[in-house]
């Protein structure tokens, strides 16, 4: 198993407000995208994946209008 450190930036949409939940972890997983969509409810989540090296991936899923970021860096 590859092991990453995992950054998920949760957009806030209140307006007036302009900062975002940022949570930081260490998993261990094969599939990022799975390991995204056990964190989430899959079958209402959107998800794009854009693969930065070998080793890095962004997953940005679209949950009813609610956007996260999670980047995966290979540790």
């Amino acid at each position: 198993m590859a092991e990453y450190e995992v950054v998920r930036e949760i957009q806030n949409s209140c307006s007036g407000n302009q900062m975002r939940d940022v949570f930081f972890d260490e998993v261990e997983t094969d599939d990022p995208v799975a390991y995204v969509k056990t964190l989430l409810k899959a079958d209402k989540a959107e998800l794009t994946v854009e693969v930065r090296d070998d080793d890095n991936l962004t997953v940005f899923a679209d949950c009813s209008g609610m956007t996260q970021k999670f980047l995966f860096t290979r540790i």
